[in-house]
């Protein structure tokens, strides 16, 4: 009798995660995107929630909600019901570099998220108004020298990845700028075309279009050149010496059940090999580069460690 009990108690084991998974998903899903509308984020989240709306038969609603360098949506998620229903998209700045720069984050980075799996490789896009007289990093060096204080750039928050290539370039390029933190990477792309501020520090997916079109100037990429802006040159080409990988990922809450978390990673890798995907993400500087969510995870605890002490190196101080 207890044999018998025993082995239907093993059988219910794997019968209810199998079952999950195939009844998942059953109503729509909540993508929460930490980025402002319009946005470079914003952008990929929608191409993606299109994506998996179609796979997973349910619609993807994407809901805004940005400020603190993507912090504030990020928190959200951290503490939505981990049940599959509520999905992120994060980038750099939300699960690698705030640890470095916040001295209290709503949430832990490693043991909040659960990885679906990395979606590919960007940069971050230095921009200039039209009406600054510089076309690339030693112009602006020297136009900086003749200015009685620092020329301001913008980024879309302290800690954001914008952020730190602008201080590195402070730190290594010796180039005298001011920071001005955003609320996101839309309104920088507006108050630089309008010239209400010199420069911006965007995400690719933001500023390739402006670049692009002529309506702003592509300085650099940080930190790698881009297939995207092909006639812009990274960073390492003129003279700073910083050459980080910079990813974007998908995430759900911890304690997702992990049926659900497969489902999901494999619909993400299916469509990161769609060529229209593929090509619209490389529209926004984003080179499409499917990563399993353990392997992503664990890269992600290398990176926080090792951002930490650019963020030290560069002068940026835990707020």
């Amino acid at each position: 009798m207890k044999s018998v009990l025993s082995a239907a108690l093993l059988s219910a084991v794997f019968v209810v995660p199998a079952a999950l998974a195939q009844d998942y998903p059953s109503q729509p899903i909540r993508m929460l995107l930490p980025f402002s509308a319009g946005g470079g984020g914003d952008t990929l989240g929608r191409i993606l929630a299109e994506r998996f709306s179609a796979q997973l038969g349910q619609p993807v609603v994407v809901e805004n909600k940005p400020g603190a360098g993507g912090t504030i949506g990020t928190g959200m998620v951290a503490r939505a019901p981990a049940d599959g229903y509520t999905i992120t998209i994060g980038g750099m700045t939300t699960h690698v570099l705030s640890p470095a720069v916040y001295k209290a984050l709503p949430y832990d980075p490693l043991k909040d998220f659960t990885s679906i799996g990395a979606i590919g490789t960007s940069a971050i896009l230095v921009i200039a108004s039209k009406n600054l007289p510089v076309d690339n990093l030693a112009e602006l060096k020297a136009l900086a020298q003749t200015k009685p204080r620092p020329i301001q750039y913008a980024s879309w928050g302290v800690g954001s990845t914008g952020h730190f290539c602008g201080e590195v370039l402070v730190q290594q390029g010796n180039v005298k700028l001011q920071h001005v933190p955003y609320k996101g990477t839309t309104q920088v792309v507006t108050d630089v075309i309008g010239g209400h501020i010199d420069l911006g520090f965007v995400d690719m997916a933001t500023g390739t279009p402006f670049v692009r079109d002529g309506q702003v100037k592509g300085l650099a990429v940080c930190t790698r050149r881009s297939p995207s802006v092909p006639d812009v040159a990274s960073y390492k080409e003129q003279g700073i010496d910083f050459d980080r990988e910079l990813n974007w990922a998908m995430y759900v809450p911890a304690g997702t059940p992990e049926p659900i978390v497969q489902k999901l990673s494999a619909v993400l890798e299916s469509t990161l090999q769609e060529p229209d995907v593929v090509e619209k993400l490389l529209g926004l500087g984003i080179t499409a580069q499917f990563v399993p969510g353990p392997a992503h995870q664990k890269a992600n605890a290398e990176d926080i460690a090792a951002w930490k002490t650019i963020a030290h190196e560069a002068g940026i101080e835990p707020q």
